[in-house]
């Protein structure tokens, strides 16, 4: 199995989206998360067309609702799968986001139950490669951009064809 750890804001929420939930009347699930970038949606559905890959959301939208619910989201929006499961949190100091994020990644490596993956690649905006960071990681450092960003989607289906 092939997963994807997904982060949303400056991946697939652009900065042109931020905010958009405060203009939402209803009381959805949609309304309370900002929306996805319609050409971001369509990478990311050529990432799952290409790699049959799985989602693992690693975005902090994880702590505003239930799996159940974000799978529906992903799907309302266009997505072509929801995510299979959300990796677990842990705490850290707002000088530490970083370091947390790559923990909780690896930890969702580790479980046990997990250990189906074939390949894994991890997209976030915040730098979580380095030295010390994840190997399978490609960051979207252009908020305006993300996930559409020149050569970012051939390096994720790169490391998830390994």
């Amino acid at each position: 199995m092939k997963i994807l750890f997904l982060d949303h804001d400056g991946v697939i929420c652009l900065s042109q989206q931020w905010g958009t939930r405060f203009d939402k009347d209803t009381d959805t699930i949609d309304s309370a998360f900002d929306d996805f970038d319609p050409g971001a949606i369509e990478v990311l559905n050529q990432i799952i067309e290409e790699t049959d890959c799985e989602i693992v959301v690693s975005s902090d939208w994880r702590h505003h609702c239930e799996l159940w619910q974000m799978q529906q989201l992903y799907l309302e929006r266009g997505i072509k799968k929801g995510p299979i499961d959300f990796t677990n949190w842990v705490p850290s100091s707002a000088q530490c986001l970083e370091i947390a994020r790559m923990e909780e990644i690896r930890q969702w490596l580790w479980l046990e139950s997990n250990r189906g993956w074939t390949s894994w690649c991890a997209v976030d905006d915040m730098d979580l490669g380095g030295e010390f960071g994840l190997s399978n990681f490609v960051r979207t450092p252009r908020s305006s951009e993300g996930i559409k960003q020149t050569g970012v989607k051939e390096k994720i289906i790169k490391f998830l064809n390994r």
